[in-house]
């Protein structure tokens, strides 16, 4: 049988959704020292039973400044 979903797991599931689609995922807080720090990797976090279990991230190899150098 089915488990039905009630209302207010709907509307919780509908708000995670729309976070992922519109990128809130991460707090202002780190959103604020990524966007200071001129962050251009990945960030990684792999979620399971609502835990996080995995976290990571990957730099980027090339900097803002050293793709304005080489011009058109």
């Amino acid at each position: 049988m089915y488990e039905r979903t009630g209302p207010t797991e709907e509307r919780t599931f509908a708000e995670l959704r729309r976070k992922i689609r519109s990128g809130q995922l991460l707090s202002s807080a780190t959103e604020s020292l990524l966007r200071n720090l001129r962050f251009t990797g990945r960030l990684c976090v792999v979620v399971q039973n609502g835990c996080i279990i995995k976290s990571g991230y990957e730099e980027g190899y090339f900097s803002r400044r050293q793709e304005d150098r080489r011009g058109p």
